[in-house]
């Protein structure tokens, strides 16, 4: 991910979840708040509910993935957190990616001439 930086301070995600945007679907939920950097940040939150530590660490692989493929088609300058429900798990990579780029569309974090 060339232009995008991990966030991994608590208090960062807390705001995030109370004050920023947020969209659902079945086996992802995202959080988005505008940021004043020229950067995005991103983080991904998989909690014990989805399963034990290697199918937690290949959601996290998987959703992070689909995001380094669509880097390219998002502006910069966004707080992100994705947020995988337990239907992630068992979901395929292909419904994974489909449901990150829609709930991206709906928040308003890709341009708008590279969308499929």
């Amino acid at each position: 991910m060339r232009d995008t930086r991990s966030m991994k301070e608590n208090h960062l995600f807390r705001r995030l979840y109370a004050k920023g945007k947020s969209a659902v679907s079945p086996t992802l939920a995202v959080y988005v708040r505008k940021n004043r950097l020229g950067y995005t940040r991103l983080g991904l939150t998989v909690g014990t509910k989805v399963g034990k530590a290697v199918r937690r660490n290949k959601v996290r692989r998987r959703i992070r993935e689909a995001y380094r493929i669509h880097e390219g088609q998002m502006t910069p300058g966004w707080d992100m957190v994705v947020v995988a429900r337990v239907r992630a798990a068992y979901a395929p990579y292909a419904e994974l990616e489909r449901d990150l780029l829609r709930l991206l569309d709906k928040l308003g974090v890709r341009k708008g001439e590279g969308k499929p």
